[in-house]
């Protein structure tokens, strides 16, 4: 019986699956594959360097485009994520079968409304509401530039999203974007995020220390160990890991004020991994409540207890098995607790059937599967049908020049 097929377009190199939205594509094609899906992975590579023994692991065929960057980022009315991907090598590769496609994210989303890809089924995935998203972003961000081009590609996102009309399909990431999306569309699902674990491993009783990880170049990320350093673990006698690469000299130079907070930097994966497992609570803290927090559900599936705020696991699904302080006074009542206690088995088997059957992989590929319609796989694209589909792609991408 021959594969359902799949094109799968990506927005950066999914492998190595180091970074939020990377570790969802990656991960989703594993399952996929396994699942029997032939995967056509369409990738806009820029800055990371191509990865095809892995990635030919879990897909069958590869394409790369390079994504068209420009020098003045507020040039034309599409956001800048999604004019920057506009490749026309990827439609022609598109337009060579009939088999459904999954964009990731608005960012790829380009040709959506190509007339030569009409009848298509099309997939979105959303990975944040992506205005929402920059608009945070501006407000973290210091640099005044960096500040004005996220306020004005948030407006542009926010316009350019009813694109989204366009889907067959919108698999949104978690039960507030999920929530968020069906008030617009009716052909939206929760499609939980895809990620590196299995199983829950059980990491003993006791921890050594207190943990917050996070890639630390990104102004939501360091901002948050800034004020966790400042308002938590500056009162705190334990011994505190901060981790994550690329910090910048502002939170350098603070964690060189106390002798019990560590930053560790030049982190590989599983390096993390290892740091979040000898943990005894993770901390984590965040500003904006957008898409999933995959870090949150990495600590809950490799490490012991979890502290949060509520805005990084409100409408996650995940509250029960976190500890959540209202304000910084409320964690650090729970961190003095809760160091005190032992992570016990019985607590993390139930955990770990709660994460299985809400979380886990195979259960969110299946589901996918049973939302695309492959009828349309085994359907050649009939060469006197070439012609036709050429010209109506040319006129569209006329129509999209002048749109701009």
């Amino acid at each position: 019986m021959p594969k359902n097929k799949l094109h799968i377009v990506a927005f950066d190199v999914p492998y190595p699956a180091d970074y939020g939205g990377v570790i969802d594509i990656y991960y989703k094609c594993k399952e996929l594959n396994k699942l029997g899906v032939s995967i056509a992975l369409h990738i806009y590579q820029y800055g990371r360097k191509k990865n095809d023994e892995k990635l030919k692991e879990v897909c069958d065929h590869l394409y790369y485009y390079k994504r068209h960057t420009f020098k003045n980022p507020f040039v034309g009315s599409k956001p800048y994520i999604v004019a920057t991907r506009n490749g026309e090598e990827l439609l022609e590769n598109l337009r060579k079968d009939n088999a459904p496609i999954l964009f990731e994210g608005l960012h790829c989303t380009y040709h959506i409304d190509a007339v030569s890809l009409k009848n298509r089924f099309k997939t979105v995935r959303t990975h944040n509401i992506e205005h929402h998203y920059y608009k945070h972003l501006e407000r973290s961000e210091l640099s005044y530039f960096k500040k004005y081009f996220f306020r004005i590609e948030a407006e542009k996102l926010r316009k350019y999203e009813s694109k989204l009309k366009h889907a067959s399909l919108i698999a949104a990431i978690s039960p507030n974007d999920t929530a968020y999306f069906s008030k617009k569309y009716d052909n939206v699902i929760y499609l939980p995020a895809f990620h590196s674990n299995e199983d829950l491993k059980y990491s003993g009783k006791k921890g050594k220390y207190l943990l917050y990880h996070g890639n630390l170049s990104v102004p939501e990320n360091y901002m948050a160990a800034i004020e966790l350093v400042n308002n938590i673990f500056n009162e705190l006698n334990s011994p505190v890991i901060i981790a994550g690469n690329n910090p910048p000299k502002q939170l350098i130079d603070l964690c060189e004020k106390y002798e019990h907070i560590q930053l560790s930097t030049d982190l590989q994966t599983k390096d993390l991994n290892e740091l979040i497992k000898n943990a005894h609570i993770n901390v984590l803290y965040t500003n904006q409540n957008t898409g999933i927090k995959l870090k949150l559900l990495n600590a809950l599936y490799r490490g012991k207890f979890s502290v949060v705020n509520p805005l990084m696991v409100k409408g996650s699904g995940l509250e029960e098995y976190c500890l959540v302080g209202e304000d910084f006074k409320a964690m650090l009542q729970h961190i003095r607790n809760y160091l005190l206690l032992d992570f016990t088995k019985a607590y993390a088997e139930k955990r770990a059937s709660y994460l299985s059957d809400n979380f886990g992989n195979s259960n969110g590929a299946q589901l996918l599967i049973d939302h695309i319609d492959f009828t349309g796989v085994d359907k050649p694209v009939r060469q006197s049908d070439k012609g036709i589909l050429n010209r109506l792609s040319q006129l569209s991408s006329v129509i999209s020049y002048f749109s701009l």
